[in-house]
């Protein structure tokens, strides 16, 4: 249980380096789950939600950002 928490902690590290970016466009992002096959679920809120390029946004700056610091996480999807 103490590894998950870690874990979690871990991702919530990244998640609010990479929110003031995401901030800045009117967006924001919210963990909502890590499964226990270490896919981390987020939702993008705001300007992010919905928006064409919501996709590339998770995958190429989320994803890549959380993967390359918590390296145990597989891949990053959203929760809607």
């Amino acid at each position: 249980m103490t590894e998950k928490i870690e874990l979690r902690d871990r991702v919530i590290k990244v998640i609010n380096k990479i929110r003031p970016y995401l901030q800045s466009d009117g967006g924001d992002i919210t963990l909502i789950d890590i499964t226990e096959d270490n896919v981390v679920k987020v939702r993008l809120q705001g300007a992010c939600y919905g928006c064409p390029f919501s996709l590339q946004t998770l995958k190429a700056g989320v994803e890549q950002a959380i993967v390359r610091e918590v390296p145990e996480i597989k891949s990053v999807i959203s929760a809607d």
